[in-house]
Order: structure tokens, then sequence, then C-alpha cells
């Protein structure tokens, strides 16, 4: 800037920005690759599970969470699932967070090892709920994803 008419356009304030982030995992092998995930250094970040046939929401210390209330603060939804079509609470979790309009991400971890059938039912599960659906194989992809997907 060359002027004093010029400074006033200046953005005076920092612009960060940091997006809240909700990790569920939506089946048991799922579950353990987030609670690995979790041991990190994620600020702004929740995870937790969904891995019950009532789709009922457990953070990694047991204790039962309000779906709506997870979504309501969210920014981002990540949803984790492993193929072989376990991943019923996807349409739930996937329901609300449309309905408040929060982006969602599916992650299938395994997929390429996984037979096609059985990764055909996940992606099914998943696909309808996701903005983006990415088969994450090595498991330690998704750091580098979440990494990237909080900007």
């Amino acid at each position: 800037m060359n002027s004093a008419a010029e400074a006033r356009f200046r953005i005076q304030e920092s612009c960060f920005y940091f997006p809240t982030v909700k990790v569920i995992a939506l089946d048991t092998p799922s579950e353990r690759v987030v609670r690995r995930v979790a041991t990190g250094s994620w600020e702004h970040t929740t995870f937790l599970t969904a891995a019950t046939l009532s789709a009922e929401l457990i953070d990694l210390a047991g204790l039962p969470r309000n779906l709506t209330d997870e979504v309501d603060e969210a920014d981002l939804v990540v949803m984790v699932a492993t193929p072989g079509g376990r991943a019923h609470a996807a349409s739930i979790i996937g329901e609300a967070c449309s309905r408040r309009r929060v982006m969602t991400t599916g992650l299938v971890v395994g997929g390429t090892s996984a037979p096609e059938a059985a990764l055909s039912k996940t992606l099914l599960q998943l696909r309808p709920w996701s903005l983006m659906v990415v088969i994450a194989d090595p498991d330690d992809y998704i750091d580098n994803m979440l990494a990237a997907l909080r900007g």
C-alpha cells in the first residue's frame, strides 16, 4: 500500500478460522482406526463412535453424546467405515448433517484389500450421505486427509 487512503482497506485482524470437525467411526474395525488417529494432537476435533446397532453416538471415553448437539456444533463430519456393509449409522448421521447443511466426508479404510462386494456394500451406505468419499489405504492416510480437510 502506498497511501493512508489505501491503508484503510487493509485487514486489521487475523482471519484464521479453525473448523470444528467430528470424526465418527461407523463400525467396530473403524473404531480402532479412529482411536489411533485420536491420539494425535487435533484441535477443534471430536472423535466419536456409532458402531453399535442402535447408531447411538458415544465418545471415546464411553459416554453417550447427542447427535443433534454434535452436528449443530460441527463444520465438517467425517464418517469412517470399513468394507462389509456395517455402516448402518451413515444414513442417520448423514440425514442430520443434511438438515443442518453440515459438510460430510466418508472415509473407507482397508478398501483396497477387501472383496469388491464388501466394499460395494459400504459405499452404498456412505455415498448418499457424503459429499466426498475416499478409499483410504493405508490407515495412516486418514491422518493426512484430516489435516487437509481442516484447512
